[in-house]
């Protein structure tokens, strides 16, 4: 069919798999193991449902200004969309057009060639070390942009902010976006640097740490200047992006401080005893400063393994690419489900 020859061809993102079994305990895609702040329950309760009839605030103003003041920055230095992923493809978009390859690690979020793919955009993947690690070096040449996962996924594994402003310092002529979906489970934030640097972009979330992977909630932040050219981009897209209920969740949730330090900490804690615990069963990985370990087995291979758990209904990530086909990646639950799993994996491995 001629149609098909003007036809733009991707090969398409796979999102993390949202089962329809019942009685699952699902760790297979690092969503939050608590409820929302209980003030995000009180803001559904009290929204007026007859404001859905009207369009939604385009400059998404309250949920801005409250994101903003979070970390002590003005409204201009801050942008609001629809997840991160919305963002940093808008931020793809927006800041990678000089036809120069951009720099990305060969092991990392695998959405970033996707859109690379999907716009074109010239693109290069930096091997990590053996640890997976990033090499800073790897990114000193020439390119149109970079960006970095900061803690990276999938193998949780935190770059030093040292470093991270080492990178910044060697590519003053393009965007450097620092993606920190992971960074409330114990890592440093870059936020501090954008009052340094006017070429960088750090995204965050509400999926993980806020538990709101299902309101669709995501930020960034820079100097006024590249946030004024991402609105831009923005508004010649979309012009209403957030919807009103989304925007009165975003902002209860912010406002719930204590609730917010007391779940995360709890992951945190699990996420530690978990360790341990895999770590007795011949279990090895990359210390994690996420909500997430990334394992691998000195004996059984992921996949077995993989498929085992599934079998009793225990959902974890398998990825079948070079490098890491013989890792799981294995979300943190709450104390009971990851207790589950490793009563499974104890008995599972008694013999292997």
């Amino acid at each position: 069919m001629k149609w098909e020859e003007n036809v733009r061809k991707v090969v398409p993102y796979v999102p993390g798999e949202q089962p329809k079994m019942q009685n699952l305990i699902k760790l297979n895609t690092n969503e939050f193991p608590y409820p929302p702040a209980p003030a995000v329950q009180k803001a559904i309760a009290e929204f007026d449902y007859d404001k859905l009839r009207l369009y939604s605030d385009p400059c998404i103003t309250d949920l801005t200004a409250a994101v903003a003041d979070l970390y002590g920055l003005k409204p201009e230095n801050a942008f609001v969309g629809i997840g991160s992923d919305d963002v940093l493809a808008m931020a793809f978009l927006t800041f990678f057009n000089s036809g120069k390859k951009i720099l990305f690690p060969d092991i990392t979020y695998s959405f970033y060639d996707v859109w690379a793919d999907l716009y074109r955009i010239p693109y290069e993947m930096q091997p990590l070390m053996e640890d997976f690690s990033i090499r800073k070096e790897d990114y000193f040449k020439e390119n149109g942009g970079v960006i970095l996962a900061n803690p990276n996924a999938p193998t949780g594994v935190e770059a030093d902010l040292a470093m991270i402003e080492e990178v910044i310092q060697k590519n003053p002529d393009v965007v450097v976006i620092v993606d920190e979906a992971y960074v409330d489970f114990g890592a440093k934030s870059a936020l501090p640097l954008i009052e340094k640097y006017e070429n960088l972009l750090v995204v965050q979330t509400f999926s993980k740490s806020r538990a709101l992977a299902g309101a669709r909630i995501g930020c960034a932040f820079g100097c006024e200047k590249i946030i004024k050219y991402l609105n831009d981009v923005k508004f010649s897209f979309n012009s209403y992006t957030v919807n009103r209920l989304t925007e009165a969740i975003g902002c209860a949730a912010l406002s719930d401080k204590e609730y917010f330090e007391k779940t995360v900490q709890r992951v945190i804690d699990t996420r530690e005893r978990t360790k341990k615990q895999l770590n007795g069963l011949g279990f090895s990985f990359a210390d994690s400063k996420t909500n997430f370990v990334f394992a691998t087995h000195k004996t059984v291979p992921a996949k077995e393994l993989f498929d085992a758990l599934r079998a009793e209904g225990i959902i974890v990530r398998y990825f079948n690419k070079p490098r890491i086909d013989n890792y799981l990646r294995i979300s943190i639950g709450t104390d009971e489900e990851m207790d589950a799993m490793i009563a499974f994996l104890t008995e599972y491995l008694k013999d292997k």
